[in-house]
């Protein structure tokens, strides 16, 4: 289902009828507000977008998932999603300028319901972002749920570019909530959950789907 803020806004669609949320990447705003900021305060200056907001997140049988600008703009609600109280806020990249490439990244232990068949795996992944770096202020990462890092070729923990592509801190890239129903992350899983999306596939990929399909199998198991 495709759903806008505006069907949001103005009332056209309902959170209750639903149970999954993925917020999309792309450039809301342009990003001239910030990383998904605009996003994100469209949605918490309107109090009843604000609400229904609230509520869906509160309510356990939901999941959500936000993706690059996604992932900006839920890091922007972290205030009214339980247990996303540490998340980071997304800045410019290191590198100052937009980042388009493949990368490989580690999903790590984490609560998260959508990357438990994952944890473990090192899996390439397309980035494309301008503000992918993730800041913590004064607070520090090892109070968040980090549920994927950058890594080298070796499954060293990647802080150098490009193969941490934004600079962000211990290669973070994935993040999730304390129960893990919630989880943003920076990279594109949804461009490569085919074999054949990716640019190499080891022996054994034969199938069509790869392995971030798991992603989204995940996500029809949780909701049964």
């Amino acid at each position: 289902h495709d759903v806008h803020m505006s069907d949001l806004l103005e009332g056209r669609v309902s959170l209750e009828d639903y149970r999954g949320l993925v917020a999309c990447g792309g450039f809301s705003y342009g990003d001239v507000l910030g990383a998904g900021m605009g996003w994100a305060r469209s949605a918490l200056f309107h109090a009843g977008t604000r609400e229904a907001l609230t509520a869906f997140f509160r309510r356990t049988n939901t999941f959500s998932l936000g993706i690059c600008n996604g992932c900006q703009m839920m890091s922007g609600l972290k205030d009214i999603i339980p247990g996303a109280e540490a998340w980071p806020r997304f800045r410019r990249n290191a590198s100052e300028q937009f980042e388009a490439r493949v990368a490989q990244v580690e999903i790590v232990e984490s609560p998260s319901v959508l990357l438990r068949g994952l944890v473990g795996a090192r899996i390439p992944v397309a980035v494309a972002h301008g503000e992918g770096r993730a800041d913590f202020g004064s607070g520090s990462p090892s109070a968040a749920h980090v549920a994927a890092r950058f890594v080298d070729g070796h499954g060293q923990i990647a802080t150098t570019y490009p193969k941490n592509p934004n600079g962000s801190p211990e290669g973070i890239t994935g993040l999730t909530t304390t129960d893990g129903r919630v989880t943003i992350l920076m990279p594109h899983p949804e461009r490569v959950f085919r074999a054949v999306q990716q640019s190499y596939c080891p022996p054994g990929w034969e199938d069509d789907a790869g392995p971030w399909a798991r992603l989204f199998e995940s996500a029809r198991v949780f909701v049964g």
